[in-house]
């Protein structure tokens, strides 16, 4: 289980569909950027699990903390943004270092910023003055127009259009073909946080936190009350 330690080892935390999915986007990033026999690129997951997932090694948490290396860095591919935040303090109680994967196909323009450990999927497109928090993921296919604003934790499914003047709060979870319309500057479309958009809903108006809306136009299904 020892790597040799000049060597960096990153990996992706989760070997099941989204992590596999994540997990060819790593390997072409990773081959673009370093010589191969300075990295290591390896799974982490925690449930039953294979030793070997589609050619690549697969540790548990313990078994990745004790491998020898120079340095490790972790991509979490984890739809769930709480368990997502869970793991990313864990890793942080660990110092270890997190990394964005962003594939060759993604398109940003002008004046984008977007937080450490994002995992940018094939065909996302961002355009112009955007601003997205921490562990930021964005499924094939979405993109975000001019002018939002997405917090930490904020999870896109495939093929979500997230208009211009778009404020998201944090651990919001946008479902797969969902549509927010686009807002205005001083009245943007706000999505609460930990606020669940429904697939294909079409949202038309704000979205209060901890609220799910599902439709066309979005209705609201459910409402928790903040922290449940």
């Amino acid at each position: 289980m020892t790597t040799p330690v000049n060597k960096v080892v990153y990996a992706v935390y989760g070997a099941s569909g989204f992590g596999r999915g994540v997990m060819p986007l790593a390997r072409a990033q990773l081959k673009s950027q370093l010589d191969a026999e300075m990295y290591d690129l390896v799974f982490i997951d925690d449930g039953e699990r294979a030793d070997i997932v589609n050619g690549h090694q697969v540790y548990d948490f313990d078994q990745f903390l004790a491998l020898d290396a120079s340095e490790k860095y972790v991509s979490i591919a984890i739809a769930n943004s709480q368990i997502r935040e869970k793991l990313i303090n864990k890793l942080q109680q660990h110092q270890i270092g997190s990394w964005s994967i962003i594939a060759p196909t993604v398109i940003q323009m002008d004046d984008v910023q977007i937080g450490e450990g994002a995992v940018l999927c094939h065909h996302v497109h961002l355009t112009s003055n955007i601003r997205i928090g921490q562990f930021f993921h964005a499924n094939y296919f979405s993109y975000v127009a001019h002018d939002c604003v997405i917090g930490d934790y904020v999870t896109f499914a495939p093929s979500v259009q997230c208009n211009g003047n778009v404020h998201i709060g944090d651990h919001a979870y946008i479902g797969a073909g969902a549509i927010l319309r686009q807002g205005t500057p001083d009245r943007p479309l706000i999505i609460g946080e930990g606020a669940i958009i429904g697939m294909g809903a079409v949202v038309t108006r704000d979205v209060a936190a901890h609220t799910t809306v599902v439709g066309n136009p979005a209705r609201i299904l459910t409402a928790y009350p903040s922290g449940s």
